[in-house]
């Protein structure tokens, strides 16, 4: 196995990565793209799921999307998240190996929101020929009054509202943290083990992650509803992955999902 950095583009933004090549690969070889969750970069644990892909013959490809980690992004968007630039970069590599005679070997990995992204991708773009879905973000709308009370919706819109607003006079976007200690606090993912798994051991892994995103990224979480693209996905092959009491990206509500999709 062997790893080298990558860029390629996604309309005009550079987007970094890493390529891994399988062990004694010869000619082409399957291509997993491969995405992380809501804020997270590539050094986030995306390393070790290649490794094992590679190890297995597959190569893979793992890369920090627009405005996070290595990737670019405008200065103003810097870590906004924003359902349509984060699904731009698997069908722009797809076009990248178009003439490389790949095509036709590319799959698509996504966890959590990326995990939402590639249920849209695959159902979007025929050239996916399989699409791996990990405790996937499906449905923003009823995730979004999952995690927040429903006393606290409307004081959110309002926020929203206000920062739209602000925007649209030049001012700053608003900024959130993506985790707090008290769940209770106002943060993107208000879960006791989203802040765990953030704060526990990347500030030597990923330096690169920010605890904040944009205001914005979160009402847009709020607006996108992988699950209405998941009939379409097939008669590409879909392997939806749900974990078990998953109170992040809701189980049941994953379950539900699958329950819209089409052989096989």
């Amino acid at each position: 196995m062997t790893r080298r950095d990558i860029e390629f583009s996604a309309e005009g933004t550079t987007l970094r990565g890493w390529f891994y090549t399988a062990d004694d690969s010869v000619g082409a070889r399957p291509t997993i793209v491969m995405a992380h969750g809501y804020s997270a970069v590539k050094e986030m644990y995306l390393d070790r799921y290649a490794e094992v892909f590679a190890a297995a013959g597959l190569n893979a490809l793992v890369f920090d999307n627009r405005n996070f980690g290595a990737s670019h992004g405008s200065i103003p968007a810097r870590r906004s998240i924003r359902a349509a630039d984060s699904r731009l970069p698997a069908r722009h590599h797809l076009r990248h190996h178009l003439g490389r005679g790949r095509l036709q070997q590319h799959r698509l990995w996504g966890s959590s929101y990326s995990g939402g992204h590639m249920l849209v991708v695959s159902a979007l773009d025929r050239r996916v020929k399989a699409v791996v879905s990990q405790g996937a973000l499906v449905d923003g709308y009823q995730n979004l009054r999952r995690l927040v009370r429903p006393d606290f919706i409307e004081g959110f819109r309002e926020q929203f509202d206000a920062d739209r607003l602000a925007r649209f006079n030049g001012e700053a976007p608003a900024m959130v943290p993506v985790v707090d200690a008290d769940p209770h606090a106002p943060s993107a993912l208000p879960t006791p083990d989203s802040y765990q798994w953030f704060t526990e051991g990347h500030e030597t892994i990923a330096p690169s992650w920010r605890n904040e995103v944009t205001l914005r990224s979160v009402e847009m979480l709020g607006e996108y509803v992988p699950a209405d693209y998941i009939a379409y996905i097939s008669p590409t092959p879909l392997l939806l992955l749900p974990a078990v009491n998953d109170v992040l990206t809701p189980t049941d509500l994953a379950i539900a999902a699958f329950e819209k999709a089409r052989e096989p």
